[in-house]
Parts: C-alpha cells; structure tokens; sequence
C-alpha cells in the first residue's frame, strides 16, 4: 500500500473515533466550546476523507491526458480542507454569538473537560504521525490533514480550560469566548493552508533554498559551462525542473547527453520523484 494511503486511512478512522467521543460529552454536557470541537472534528473528518481520496488519485501514474501525472490533486484537496476550516470557524462564531448574548448552563464541566484532554491528546498523536508521513513523502494533502489536527489538539485544550474555569468559579461566559479564540485559530490555519495550495497551483517556482542546490548540481558538474532558463514548479508532491544546458561547442551529442543525464540523476537524487527535463546547447561564446 502507498505511504500515504495508509496514513490517510489511519486518519480517517481516528477522526470517527474522537468525533463521536466529542459530539457525546458536547451534547450532554451543552458546552458550546466542547461542541465547536467536535464540528471542527467533522471538518477534520471530511478533511480526512478528502486527503485519502486525493492521495489516491495523485498515486495513479502519468496518463495520456495527464502526462505530468495527477501530483496536483493533492494540492486541490488542501484548497478544500482550508474552505472546510473557514465554513467551521464562521459557524463556531456564530454559536458564540449568540451564546454571549443568551447564556445558557453547563452540565458536569469536570466531566467535559476530562474527555477534551483525551481527545487532545489523541488529536496531538495523530497530528505528529500524519506530520511525519508528510515529511516521509512530501504530500501537502496530508501536511494539511496534520494541521487540521494541530487545531484540534488547540481546540480541545481551549475548551478543557473554559471547563474547568466553570468547574471552579461558575464563569459561564469564559465558554463562548474560548469559542472564539478557538475560530481565530482556525482561521489562520486555513489562511495558511489556503496560501500554499494556491501557490502550486498557480505554478509558483521552488524555494530559493531548492533553486541553489539544482544549479550547484549542475555547475559542479565537469565540463559544464552554464545554464539558462532554468524553470521549476510543484505539482503535489513531484517538482517539475527543466532548464537549458550550456556544452562546449565541440562536445559529441553523446557525452553531452551523459552530462546532461548525470545531472538529471543528482538533481533526482536530492529531489526523489522530480522530473526533469534538459535542453542542450553549445557554447556560442566561443
């Protein structure tokens, strides 16, 4: 199975898992910011199937219609998770709103907030596996499934203290204003995601940092004497390079093609799955 399969699947799961156990607690204990988490677990969980799905379809391999592969997929289905998180957060605001305006009783506070440190630490678990999975094989779509579950481990720890807060003083207020706490962090976690995936979407050029270490693959390369038109894009979690390459005039075809494959497979090398593309030209300075 794809790395990133599994990790997706794991998440999807685990999601089910601490939704029903946030939906449960919020219910009866009528907590407004134990019930914004668990609408932030629906997300999680719609962002999770979501990610699955996406990675799924990036895995299939380059086709005739889409012969630089299906990578973006999961650049799409980070767009979606940030559009998830923004609908969630508009919602709790609302919820809390209106809660400021007419409060109303918590149930067992001691109870809730017992639950809310399970989930939180279910949800930090599982965000640090999915974390890791990512960096493992470079896919946004589970990067933005593990900061979807970041906020959720925020959520739950902001919710555990409005409740014990209630639990000690009976300071019912203190719920909806976690809750808004709560939305504002959302809302910079899908800015965050909503800037990222828009950026390969519209073919943003790779990280300065990856842009030095492509051109000291090739300028260390013997015999070289430049380049030019050097171009780079993502698409998921594939970098897509091309570049023209610059040979002594006098150079057989044959070696400058053994130049321009050692290149290939250096740049590879630092960039596992890139797909690079190199024109060669001769050297008209000479």
């Amino acid at each position: 199975m794809d790395p990133r399969v599994k990790a997706a699947s794991v998440s999807v799961i685990s999601n089910i898992g601490i939704l029903t156990v946030k939906l449960a607690v919020g219910i009866y204990t009528g907590s407004l910011s134990v019930i914004s988490t668990a609408i932030d677990s629906i997300n999680d969980l719609s962002a999770s199937t979501i990610a699955l799905l996406s990675v799924r379809a990036a895995a299939a391999p380059a086709d005739q219609e889409h012969p630089y592969g299906h990578g973006k997929f999961e650049n799409i289905s980070s767009g979606l998770q940030a559009l998830l998180i923004f609908a969630a957060a508009l919602y709790i605001i609302n919820e809390a709103v209106k809660k400021i305006l007419e409060p109303t009783p918590i149930a067992t506070p001691g109870i809730g907030a017992a639950v809310m440190g399970f989930t939180a630490i279910s949800a930090f678990l599982l965000s640090r596996y999915l974390l890791r999975a990512a960096q493992q094989t470079d896919s946004p779509a589970l990067r933005a499934d593990a900061y979807h579950l970041t906020t959720d481990v925020w959520t739950s720890l902001g919710a555990m203290a409005a409740l014990l807060i209630v639990q000690v003083t009976d300071f019912r207020l203190i719920d909806p204003l976690v809750a808004l706490a709560i939305a504002a962090a959302i809302i910079h976690v899908a800015y965050r995601l909503t800037k990222e995936a828009m950026e390969v979407l519209v073919d943003v050029r790779l990280p300065n940092e990856e842009i030095t270490s492509i051109a000291e693959a090739i300028m260390t390369t013997p015999r070289v004497i430049g380049y030019h038109k050097l171009r780079t894009r993502k698409s998921g979690a594939a970098r897509q390079i091309d570049y023209h390459l610059v040979v002594p005039p006098d150079m057989a075809v044959q070696e400058a093609h053994r130049i321009a494959q050692e290149i290939e497979d250096r740049i590879s090398c630092r960039f596992p799955g890139a797909q690079v593309v190199t024109h060669i030209e001769p050297d008209t300075q000479q």
